[in-house]
């Protein structure tokens, strides 16, 4: 894992349907107060991109995506 390859939740974008907790087999994200939240970054997968491309709402972003 790479220290800065982690994804990070647009929350006005975010429809709060939990796709990316789901779908993440490496614990990255959790479900608080409703929504998802990136809770371990570190377990994120250098350059996978599942889970945005679980997400429906297209409100996950990873460095270099803007």
């Amino acid at each position: 894992m790479a220290d800065n390859w982690y994804p990070t939740i647009d929350p006005d974008v975010c429809a709060r349907c939990m796709q990316c907790v789901e779908f993440c087999p490496h614990g990255v994200y959790e479900k608080r107060d409703g929504a998802p939240m990136v809770v371990d970054p570190a377990s994120c997968v250098e350059f996978c991109r599942g889970c945005q491309k679980a997400c429906d709402a297209g409100a996950i972003f990873f460095p270099g995506d803007r």
